[in-house]
């Protein structure tokens, strides 16, 4: 699914005006009737209702909101603001609706003191300022904003299309913003939604079809993405009949040291159940015997040293279709020699991971001998750590694309909703996950599925966009059974069968 800017929402507004054809009052009509339906789905008419309307097209979409539950027997009050901006035209024509047919059910607000007192149990609808504003909040609109939220604890509150206050496009870090339990979106996820630092703000996002026109959604390209199902199922690669485990690839983990080798179990593990035809581990000495019983399906070289590995180098070459690097690896010098030694005769895309990419951050000339595709998988403190610090989630997201594109690698920055930054300039968004995965070992799992994927001839870029979503996907299957609380890192690799078949089944 394609993220928009809210200059290309507003553009697909017009496109549909013009195309489909229909008027824009009946488009407001029709994306406002959306939100009714979700509301009377969810509540009863025996809850009091107060709609908050700024004088745009968002305050529109409020008042044909009020409209149609007033029709449908609700107890509504729309509260109008009213500041020095001149309404729209669609508001105004629906004010005009409202006020003929409900006169008594509005309320003008024309300042802080006029915020209504709330009965128990009442629900509030935010439809103050939508995709459109393009600076902060001020003056006594900032003190209504202030209001809502104060009773938050006592009142569920639905933000219309976005949360008023919230810059779809860019940072509204120390705004005023609305703190909506739920945001009924139209048509597109907003950029703001999927990054950290407007997690108080959307709650739970509900995206509401309204009928924008496809042409212009197949047409205009899109920098922002967000994975499906749909485009999973066009990534996937079916098992041949008559393949063998030399056609899915051997790849070589390079992993663990003393204390650590439980991160190249797991890695080891998700490798395989990723779909890896034959999987070699290297690993210390000290770890020969943790990985033939933890994993041994696996073939195990071990390294020159009994505590960490040193000569890893020595084991790259053809036979490999990839190599994963990193979990539990340790970052000694002589590690961090072995490192640079691999990339001066390894040249095929890796994943690179953990250890690797703190051995990265502290020789950072290596970033620039990295094979190609090569897909790199830090956390928010690694990600830092390589290519420094940003004030906002804006800039960071800038700064992740500009670095893939630079490098021409594929970097992934984990999150709730993990960023993948291509070379060509594209992010995508994984839709998959849970906070259950927030545990560790979560990443090494991740490594080891990458590994095993881009084993298996997918290209990078396949390989991380469907190695992230069923990364998440086991973690959902895995927290419905078992709870978030309970998951760990290798509930995710056992329940990667059932993301398969979930996914994928089998009369593909």
């Amino acid at each position: 699914m394609k993220i928009f800017t809210a200059a290309q929402i507003r553009e697909a507004d017009a496109y549909t005006i013009s195309n489909e054809p229909i008027s824009s009052t009946s488009l407001m009509e029709r994306a406002a009737g959306r939100c009714a339906a979700w509301i009377e789905d969810r509540y009863t008419p025996a809850q009091p209702i107060y709609i908050f309307c700024g004088k745009g097209n968002n305050g529109g979409d409020g008042l044909v909101i009020a409209l149609q539950l007033l029709q449908q027997g609700y107890p509504v009050t729309a509260c109008l603001l009213e500041y020095g901006s001149r309404a729209s035209e669609d508001y105004t024509i629906h004010f005009r609706q409202l006020h003929q047919q409900y006169p008594g059910r509005i309320r003008e607000i024309a300042d802080v003191t006029g915020f209504p007192e709330l009965p128990p149990g009442a629900v509030i609808i935010d439809a103050i300022f939508g995709t459109g504003l393009n600076k902060p909040i001020e003056g006594w609109l900032a003190g209504i904003v202030h209001k809502i939220n104060d009773v938050k604890r006592q009142h569920t509150i639905i933000a219309v299309d976005m949360p008023s206050g919230l810059m779809a496009d860019g940072s509204s870090r120390n705004m005023p913003v609305i703190h909506a339990q739920y945001t009924l979106s139209f048509q597109f996820y907003k950029l703001a939604f999927l990054l950290p630092e407007n997690a108080a703000f959307a709650g739970q996002v509900h995206v509401l079809p309204i009928g924008l026109h496809p042409e212009y959604i197949t047409q205009t390209p899109a920098r922002y993405h967000i994975t499906d199902i749909d485009m999973m199922r066009t990534i996937y690669q079916p098992r041949q009949p008559f393949a063998h485990k030399g056609t899915y690839g051997h790849a070589l983990l390079i992993a663990g040291s003393r204390g650590t080798m439980g991160a190249a179990v797991l890695a080891a593990r998700a490798c395989l159940r990723a779909g890896a035809g034959l999987l070699t581990c290297h690993v210390p000495q000290c770890g020969y015997e943790i990985m033939q019983l933890g994993e041994p399906a696996a073939m195990c070289s071990t390294d020159e040293q009994p505590d960490f590995n040193t000569h890893f180098h020595e084991q790259a070459d053809a036979r490999y279709k990839t190599i994963g690097i990193g979990p539990g690896l340790g970052t000694s010098a002589a590690t961090a020699r072995s490192f640079e030694k691999l990339l001066a005769v390894y040249k095929r895309p890796m994943v690179i991971d953990a250890d690797a990419l703190n051995i990265l951050s502290v020789y950072p000339y290596l970033l620039y001998q990295l094979p190609a595709g090569s897909i790199l998988t830090p956390h928010p403190k690694e990600f830092e750590r390589l290519f420094g610090s940003t004030t906002n989630d804006f800039e960071r997201l800038e700064l992740l694309s500009r670095q893939a594109v630079r490098l021409q690698l594929y970097i992934l920055l984990k999150g709730r909703y993990t960023a993948i930054a291509c070379p060509d300039g594209a992010v995508y968004f994984n839709a998959t996950g849970n906070p259950g995965m927030a545990t560790g070992g979560s990443g090494d799992v991740l490594t080891g599925i990458l590994t095993g994927l881009l084993a298996q001839d997918y290209s990078p870029k396949a390989a991380i966009l469907l190695g992230v979503w069923l990364h998440g996907y086991a973690g959902d299957l895995a927290s419905a059974e078992l709870s978030q609380e309970a998951m760990t890192a290798g509930d995710i690799i056992n329940f990667m069968g059932k993301a398969f078949l979930s996914c994928f089944p089998p009369e593909m």
